[in-house]
Parts: structure tokens; sequence; C-alpha cells
């Protein structure tokens, strides 16, 4: 309908401005009503569920399975995330403070790729937001795959006291298995019925009111958390920052080092600065009490990157400028235009 589509056209033109509205409305009402902040968090993951199912709604499986193909984008992303953003997380260690459960926080948050905002931010870029999107099962099943080997080797053998393994196990199913069973489920639906493809056209257009329902509920929730730690919280934004600004040039060096074209090269850099804040967070909270000021960090994380995302919308373009059309994908060999 072309109410619908001026709809969808007017939220995806705004929707930066109204994610930063939503944070500010979600700490101004944390801070106002702090007592709501337990009842709030009961919502956080149903919220991102709906969330997630929406976004792998846009990919279709055989997107996903050509992703798998794409090798040099596919090896570029994995690399960066998996590989580079560790070696960073390592070299960043001392600039936070001694206490465990906020280093453990900052940990959660930065071991672990964005695959929800990224999209948004990446595509204002420039950038191959697309093939982004459909490698987001992919990113997703990685990071709950490793997070708890890469917990290990920062933290030692006694995080086995700490964190356990089902929330985890939950987070994986409710957060990857269920959503994008559900997704393909109406894909297909769509494909064969009218009332699907309606369904599917409708849901389309419900990721960025879905945004602003998950930030607002995890801002307003956890905000008086950080009030309470606000010395420690504190002393980890220089750590936030700096892993931004190093990602932007790691990002660089590894979309060069992998001879993607531009608009991959951008979604590259994306992806390796931006976190996976969101999804992690039910993590961070599922952590004994005397751990609460994990949550606090990770949430600290999201309203840095949130900002810097603004900045890095700006930025990469003039520190990646095009100079042909995009391809079709980020397998292309090496052409004019390309990082070689």
């Amino acid at each position: 309908m072309a109410w619908r589509e001026r709809v969808a056209g007017a939220l995806e033109r705004w929707q930066v401005p109204i994610y930063l509205v939503a944070i500010s409305g979600g700490a101004v009402a944390g801070l106002a009503a702090p007592g709501g902040g337990p009842g709030l968090e009961h919502a956080i993951n149903p919220a991102l569920g709906a969330l997630l199912f929406v976004t792998f709604l846009q990919v279709p499986a055989a997107e996903l399975v050509h992703s798998l193909r794409a090798g040099r984008f596919l090896a570029a992303v994995l690399t960066v995330n998996f590989v580079v953003v560790p070696g960073v997380v390592a070299a960043l260690l001392p600039l936070l403070p001694d206490e465990r459960a906020v280093r453990l926080g900052v940990l959660l948050v930065l071991l672990c790729p964005c695959v929800d905002y990224v999209i948004v931010f990446s595509g204002l870029a420039g950038a191959r937001a697309g093939a982004l999107l459909a490698v987001t099962p992919v990113l997703l099943a990685a990071q709950m795959l490793l997070l708890p080997v890469f917990l290990l080797a920062f933290l030692g053998p006694g995080l086995a006291d700490v964190v356990e393994v089902d929330p985890f196990l939950a987070a994986f199913v409710g957060l990857i298995v269920v959503p994008l069973a559900l997704a393909w489920a109406a894909q297909a639906w769509a494909a064969r019925r009218p009332a699907g493809a309606a369904f599917a056209g409708a849901a389309g257009t419900a990721m960025v009111p879905l945004m602003v329902v998950v930030l607002v509920t995890v801002v307003a929730s956890q905000v008086p958390k950080i009030d309470d730690d606000l010395a420690d919280v504190v002393a980890v934004v220089p750590a936030y920052v700096t892993f931004l600004v190093v990602m932007a040039v790691a990002g660089l060096g590894v979309a060069r080092l992998f001879r993607l074209d531009v608009p991959a090269a951008r979604a590259v850099v994306f992806t390796g600065a931006t976190r996976n804040s969101l999804v992690v967070l039910p993590l961070a909270l599922s952590l004994p009490d005397r751990f609460a000021i994990a949550a606090a960090a990770v949430v600290t994380q999201t309203l840095v990157e949130v900002l810097g995302m603004i900045v890095y919308v700006r930025a990469i373009p003039r520190l990646l400028p095009t100079g042909r059309p995009p391809a079709p994908d980020g397998d292309e060999p090496a052409a004019p235009g390309s990082l070689v």
C-alpha cells in the first residue's frame, strides 16, 4: 500500500534521530522511575526476538546460502570479528578497571559482532549492507559458540563458577534458532499466499519501531544501574572510544588484505566496529548479583557506540571513497576502485 511505503520511507530516512530520541527517552524514563527496571528486563528478550525475526525475514534462505559461498567477503567478516577484534580487546585490557565484573561486561560486549543496527548505519554510509544482512545468522551462531572460549582465555578457568551454560543455550535458541525458523516459515507462506506476502511486507516495515522498543526497554531498565555505579562505568568509556578508532583502521586493513571493493570494505569496517550489546545484555543480566555492574558496562557501550556510529557514517565514506558502482557481491576480482 502507498501509505505503508511512505511511512516505511520516512522511518528509514529519520531512523538515526529516532534512535537517539529513543535512547534519550529511555534514559529519562529510567531515571524518573528506577523501580520499573526489573519489570522491563523481562521484556528485553521478547523484544529482541521480534527484532531479529524481522531482521531475518529480510534474508531469503537462498541468499544465506549465497552468502556462505561469497568466500572472500565472508572470510573478511569472520577474520575482522573473530581474529582481529580479540587481539584489539587484549591490547585494551590495561585500560580497563581491575574490577572483575566490569571486565566481564566489557569482554561480553566487545567480543560479539552486531547483527541488528549495523545494517542501518552501514547502509547509510554506502556499505554493502545487504551482504552483512545475509551473514547475520552466521555471525550470531559463531559468536555464541566462540564467546565462552574467548571468556575462558581472557578471564581464566575460574569463570566457570560465574557464567553458566544455560543462558548461552537459551540465547542461541531464543534469539537465533526460533526467529530464523519463523522467518523462513513466513517467507514460505509469503511465496504461496497473498496473505503471507501482505504479512511479510507489513513486518518488514516494523524494524525501526521494534528497534525503538528495544532501545527504550534496554536503556530504561539499565540506566538506574549505571547511575549506581557511575564511576566504574565511566572508567570504561575511554576503552570503548579507543576501540571504535582502532577498528576503523583495522577494518580497512582486513578489507585490503582480502582485496574487497569499496562497498564491501565499508561493510567490513562497520561489522568490525559495531558490537552486539543488545543481544549479549540478557547474558549479562543472567550473571549473579555481585556481577550486576557487567550489564551496566554493556549498556554504556551501546550509548558510546550509537554516537560513534553517527561519526562513522560521515567519516568512513571519506576514508573509503568509492571509485566505481557497487558490484553484485564481495567476491569479484580486484579492479579499479578495489582496495589493492
